[in-house]
């Protein structure tokens, strides 16, 4: 990998032909959730990422459920994590007459709240470490009650 600079803002890797080739790697993660909270799952995702010997690629992350959900968001002050739940309540509370309710009151506002953040994320991977800022944490957002056993489909692409 040679790194070039072009123009001040932008920084630019080339890949050239330096023998090393592409690969995709995929796996499961499992996640046991104990309830409604952020899950951090990016020491998780490192160690993965670690056990393919990834060097400079990308990581899709897959959640395969329609009632949790995946973000990046900040990982210092908790008090992001309460208030963005406590948001996610009030654009989707348990009380707003929903008509499915057969898997309890929780659910439809869950399946509300996963359309609204997303199931997939992708993060580029430099010298095998995923490329975060400072601040920022991979999360599983369980948006149910009660424990769940949740699922990640992963998929690494590149040297």
């Amino acid at each position: 990998m040679r790194q070039s600079y072009r123009n001040p803002i932008f920084e630019t890797w080339t890949f050239e032909d330096d023998g090393l080739d592409l690969r995709q790697r995929m796996g499961r993660l499992m996640v046991a959730t104990s309830g409604q909270r952020f899950y951090g799952i990016g020491r998780s995702l490192g160690g993965w990422l670690a056990e393919q010997n990834a060097r400079d690629g990308e990581l899709s992350v897959f959640l395969r459920h329609t009632s949790a959900s995946l973000t990046i968001q900040e990982n210092a002050d908790p008090d992001v994590q309460a208030d963005l739940l406590d948001a996610l309540a009030r654009l989707a509370p348990e009380d707003a007459g929903w008509r499915h309710r057969s898997e309890g009151p929780d659910d439809m506002p869950a399946h509300v709240k996963t359309m609204l953040t997303g199931v997939s994320l992708r993060v580029p991977v430099v010298a095998g470490r995923l490329d975060l800022g400072t601040w920022q944490e991979i999360y599983l957002v369980e948006h149910r009650r009660e424990a769940q056993q949740r699922s990640l489909t992963l998929r690494y692409l590149g040297t």
